[in-house]
């Protein structure tokens, strides 16, 4: 009867004090939460959301006409510093001559100055030997000899030792000659060694400093760039070896080749993808000489050390009479070298950040070629 006179009356009904004690506990709800502020009593009229900051604009890629002169700077920075692996490697060829040169200078200073303390000695003991015997004139020795037959024996005994006496020392002479020349060469020798640890030194600074420079160049690009650069690195080397295939080159070449060449590139084919890494001859790295050098020693020919030497050095052969196992010589200072597989084929050991591999031989441009076993036949037995 009360809650009837209670809904009678406008009071709040059953449903109404449910629901004003659902928002009740909604309210104290927020109240409690953690980051939850009000301003007095007063609930604020507007809520304004916190904004994270803006991200930064995406950076436009570079052109292609950008990353074609980011490809010209870094082929002249490698070949800046092939140019300085070269010498390098030049150096270090003369220097271990000379350390040769000079250890054997020193075993034969060795030897002769053995034969100057022995030459000295045996001349001070004749020395003495006359001291001794040249007390008295000749003619009192023949007045108290007894026997005038042994002081005649004596006597020429004398002459003979006299004369011995003059050859030791003349030996002597000349011997000192002969240690006092082998060590001006020695001093020579180590002048020059010293000459090639200072061009040692300044070719590394440079190559470090080309290669750091070219990798700072390239670390600047975005991986996309990369792609797009190193996809065009590879269409100018396509480009270039279509067009040396299209003069009808291997039209007349000879695949024909010796035992020893086979070797060679048996052993070049063995190091694909190994890494280049410059001054490096094996067996776990190569520069392009390196490698070169290495394949013909293991083939049973040493060769020289270096490209340019290579060039130089070894026996030329045109173009046209190619056959595999020849090296090719790149560029115009002869900075780079490959040895041709066949095919139109080379495996060379192309740049830093690069590995050992197989490309077209007309990928660069060439020098010319040399073969470094000129008087085999082409066909030989094993």
């Amino acid at each position: 009867m009360a809650a009837s006179r209670d809904r009678r009356r406008g009071g709040p009904s059953r449903r109404g004090l449910i629901a004003t004690a659902v928002a009740l506990v909604c309210a104290i709800t927020a109240l409690g939460a953690p980051g939850t502020a009000f301003a007095g009593t007063h609930a604020p009229s507007s809520v304004t959301a916190p904004t994270d900051p803006a991200p930064p604009p995406a950076p436009t890629p570079a052109t292609n006409a950008e990353l074609e002169a980011v490809r010209e700077k870094l082929d002249a920075l490698y070949k800046d510093a092939a140019r300085a692996t070269e010498a390098y490697n030049a150096a270090e060829e003369k220097a271990k001559k000379q350390s040769e040169e000079i250890d054997e200078l020193t075993g034969k200073i060795a030897g002769v100055q053995d034969r100057v303390d022995d030459l000295y000695e045996r001349a001070g003991a004749a020395a003495r030997a006359q001291y001794r015997s040249a007390g008295l004139p000749p003619e009192a020795k023949l007045w108290l000899s007894e026997d005038p037959e042994d002081f005649l024996d004596g006597a020429r005994r004398v002459q003979e030792g006299e004369k011995a006496a003059k050859g030791l020392l003349a030996d002597l002479v000349s011997t000192r000659d002969e240690l006092e020349k082998l060590e001006q060469a020695a001093s020579s020798r180590w002048a020059d060694l010293e000459e090639q640890r200072r061009t040692k030194d300044k070719a590394r600074e440079k190559i470090e400093k080309q290669i750091a420079e070219a990798e700072k160049l390239e670390s600047r690009l975005q991986k996309e760039e990369r792609e797009r650069l190193a996809a065009m690195e590879a269409e100018a080397a396509r480009q270039s070896h279509a067009a040396w295939v299209g003069s009808g080159i291997l039209a007349g070449l000879d695949d024909a080749t010796s035992a020893s060449a086979r070797r060679a590139i048996a052993y070049a084919t063995d190091q694909l993808g190994k890494p280049y890494v410059w001054g490096a001859e094996g067996p776990d790295s190569f520069d392009c000489s390196g490698l070169t050098s290495q394949a013909w020693a293991k083939a049973g020919y040493p060769i020289p050390r270096t490209s340019q030497e290579q060039w130089r050095q070894l026996h030329r052969m045109s173009v046209q009479e190619m056959r595999p196992g020849d090296l090719i010589i790149y560029n115009s200072d002869a900075t780079h070298v490959a040895i041709y597989v066949g095919d139109g084929l080379m495996i060379h050991a192309p740049r830093p950040g690069r590995s050992v591999t197989v490309a077209g031989a007309g990928s660069m441009p060439i020098l010319g070629v040399v073969r470094p076993d000129p008087h085999r036949p082409n066909v030989e037995e094993d």
